[in-house]
């Protein structure tokens, strides 16, 4: 059974940090991506950024664009979402969430794994992070 598990979230203030983790079990093949969403109240759910585990390759949406940063450890099977400069709207559940690769470029869009959603096969539960102005 796939299982993925945030945490990390927090209350913090406006321009502080936080450090995201997801640590995934359960999928037996390297091929997959990971990818944080995030979902504000009233809001659709949004894609934040993800990661390749085949070729390392990464996406941000361009609200977060030099502020956070994905990163993963293969070895502890645990993908990474740093957040720097916290804004109040950056207040949300954040998902992590696991696709599973089967090759071609459908889930690529120019060379970078794709936000969007659906195409996401597992689920975490979600952590909170609040920014205070």
């Amino acid at each position: 059974e796939v299982q993925l598990v945030e945490s990390g979230g927090d209350l913090v203030q406006a321009g502080g940090s936080l450090r995201l983790s997801c640590a995934a079990s359960g999928f037996t093949s390297d091929d997959y991506f990971i990818g944080w969403f995030r979902q504000a109240p009233g809001k659709e759910r949004e894609g934040v950024s993800c990661i390749s585990r085949i070729n390392g390759s990464t996406n941000y949406v361009d609200s977060v664009k030099g502020r956070f940063t994905i990163s993963s450890d293969n070895a502890k099977n645990t993908v990474y979402l740093q957040m720097n400069s916290l804004k109040p709207e950056d207040t949300a559940v954040y998902y992590c969430a696991l696709l599973q690769y089967f090759g071609g470029t459908y889930y690529y869009r120019g060379g970078k794994c794709r936000l969007r959603a659906p195409l996401y096969d597992y689920w975490g539960q979600g952590t909170q992070v609040t920014v205070s102005s």
